[in-house]
């Protein structure tokens, strides 16, 4: 199964903005889609962001909307999400999941595997 690796997390100000990749170690995604989730101090672990690989198709949180983009390479190896904008409520552990799925309306990991997470930090 592919593991997905995270990066590019940091500190940057409020309006900022950050670029997280998401890397497929040991081969390359091979699911329907492959998404973005966060977790912040507190709460509990919600979604930010999925690509479709098939038609390049994505989808945001209304949190997000406006704000981020989501893009994989065409060699299916990485995923990129593009942060700009940010606020202090965007503070928060970022993780990629492999292969991410709607169920009952909702995008789920459940099926996919974990990255380790990614720290990002807004400061006001």
């Amino acid at each position: 199964q592919v593991q997905p690796v995270e990066s590019g997390g940091g500190l940057v100000q409020t309006g900022g903005s950050l670029r997280l990749s998401c890397a497929a170690s040991g081969g390359t995604f091979t699911s329907r889609a492959t998404g973005w989730f966060r977790r912040a101090p507190g709460k509990e672990r919600e979604f930010v962001a999925a690509l479709g690989w098939s038609a390049g198709s994505a989808d945001f949180a209304d949190s997000v909307k406006g704000r981020f983009t989501i893009s994989g390479d065409n060699a299916k190896k990485t995923v990129y999400l593009q942060m700009n904008s940010l606020k202090p409520e965007d503070t928060a552990v970022y993780y990629c999941n492999a292969d991410v799925a709607l169920m009952g309306g909702m995008w789920s990991g459940a099926f996919g595997s974990w990255g380790q997470g990614t720290q990002v930090t807004v400061s006001s």
